[in-house]
């Protein structure tokens, strides 16, 4: 008797900011496991989401996708390291889906990256999003154009926050994962830590409601976890931002700002964790954070010269 046919491997997902990596990753997950607000460059380091199809006993495929930051012309050690970390995930993958904003179109940031995936001799799948904001008769043209490229095979057209189209692309995914053993337990979603998870979920509230006051100066550490005998559990943070006048901004008229950033952030935690949680959050001043080695590691990401 035959054993059954398992397919696992690794899929990063790459494109320029906001293309919409994140919000693809949490659809095809089935679960909100990389935080999404409209703000560009909101996802910081690799993050590891975890699909299933049938079962290692019948015959399946496992999928780990990558969602990576989005990749563009880096100014700070922050950007040079979320850089870095997008393109690890990209040549460490067993496939790599180029996910392009098909509004914006072939632009330069694009362009700079498939220059970069040609020269390391990666065959890409282009993943056309957002199309259902765009006219029919301007996909074409756009899709030829990447076509002249000669890395692209397939292509497909989908709007990651709707849904449509996403379902050819798992098919094509799992039948071009390459056969082998699953290396996640089949209920595992990700490989992030819980704490730094909670961390992400808060971070994304706070970017939410401060993203135009409070552009990239702040981020979010998990301090304590401590877990109660009736399952639910306490959770510490720390909201580090670069000035006294952003930790205002951030604290709000009589603490009433983070007060709201702090339900939201707690609602969305008990949803994920599916028990109760109390969180506990505080804002530190912390000059130059995105020098401080210390908070790289905190977030996964190496500290890059």
């Amino acid at each position: 008797m035959t054993e059954p046919t398992t397919r696992c491997g690794y899929i990063a997902l790459i494109g320029a900011p906001n293309a919409g990596k994140s919000t693809l990753l949490n659809r095809l997950v089935g679960a909100k496991i990389s935080i999404v607000t409209p703000k560009v460059q909101t996802t910081r380091s690799r993050v590891l989401g975890i699909a299933v199809e049938g079962t290692p006993a019948t015959g399946g495929a496992q999928f780990i996708f990558v969602d990576t930051p989005g990749i563009f012309e880096p100014k700070r050690r922050l950007d040079r390291a979320m850089v870095a970390a997008a393109w690890t995930g990209a040549e460490d993958a067993d496939l790599v889906v180029l996910l392009v904003d098909a509004a914006r179109g072939y632009d330069r940031e694009t362009h700079a990256i498939v220059d970069r995936l040609k020269a390391a001799g990666r065959r890409v799948i282009l993943v056309l999003n957002k199309v259902d904001l765009m006219r029919a008769e301007k996909l074409l043209p756009l899709t030829a154009k990447f076509a002249e490229e000669g890395i692209f095979d397939p292509v497909f057209m989908i709007s990651s926050i709707k849904g449509s189209g996403v379902e050819d692309l798992q098919r094509h995914l799992s039948k071009s994962l390459p056969e082998g053993p699953w290396l996640f337990p089949e209920d595992q979603l990700t490989d992030m830590p819980l704490r730094l998870l909670a961390a992400e979920i808060t971070r994304e509230q706070v970017f939410l409601r401060l993203y135009q006051e409070l552009p990239y100066a702040s981020t979010v550490e998990t301090e304590a976890w401590e877990e109660f005998k009736d399952g639910s559990v306490k959770i510490t943070q720390t909201i580090y931002v670069e000035r006294q006048s952003q930790k205002a901004i951030v604290l709000g008229d009589q603490g009433q700002q983070i007060k709201k950033i702090g339900a939201a952030a707690r609602a969305e935690i008990e949803k994920f964790l599916e028990r109760r949680a109390h969180l506990f959050l505080f804002v530190k001043v912390r000059e130059e954070w995105m020098e401080d080695k210390e908070r790289y590691e905190a977030i996964r990401l190496d500290y890059t010269e």
